[in-house]
């Protein structure tokens, strides 16, 4: 089946601008990923590429903090408009869930490794406010005497370590 020009560029424009994934941006313009993934190569071949751009867009916005912050949100994004389409297709084959949901935890795994390296501190405030979490959770069960005035130092403790990885 042949699809015109303006599905084309609605497929380019989901991918590029609303920084979908390219499998949900084909989905929400009812193209198989398979031509999707055509019109990537032939955009690219003649001097388009699709994936140049949506970078350029996404870093268009602010600083790579900022950038990162986005593709988290964007993640998110891409994960809810799948799980979505899913249950609104219940046509849909269910090898083509599989695909859609394993490219999407690819695509969160490799996010996830990359925020840790353009984003130390972020990764590291995790770290320290789960290792606070924790703390407190052991001494609740363990040492439930000692809990209210551990409480009473970890909450404003807590304030600094944010500071200190802000």
């Amino acid at each position: 089946m042949a699809h015109g020009e303006e599905v084309r560029r609605a497929v380019r424009a989901g991918y590029v601008f609303d920084q979908l994934g390219l499998e949900v941006a084909a989905l929400k313009a009812g193209v198989p990923v398979a031509t999707a993934r055509r019109w990537i190569r032939e955009a690219r071949d003649a001097g388009d590429d699709w994936d140049r751009a949506r970078s350029a867009q996404m870093i268009a916005g602010g600083g790579i903090e900022q950038v990162v912050r986005q593709t988290l949100a964007v993640v998110v994004q891409q994960v809810q408009a799948t799980v979505d389409a899913i249950q609104a297709d219940p046509d849909l084959a269910p090898g083509e869930k599989v695909q859609m949901l394993a490219s999407l935890a690819d695509a969160y795994n490799k996010l996830m490794a990359a925020s840790k390296r353009l984003m130390p501190e972020t990764d590291k405030l995790a770290v320290a406010m789960d290792v606070l979490r924790r703390l407190a959770e052991y001494t609740r069960a363990r040492h439930p005497a000692h809990a209210p005035a551990l409480l009473a130092v970890l909450e404003p403790f807590g304030d600094e370590i944010a500071r200190a990885y802000a």
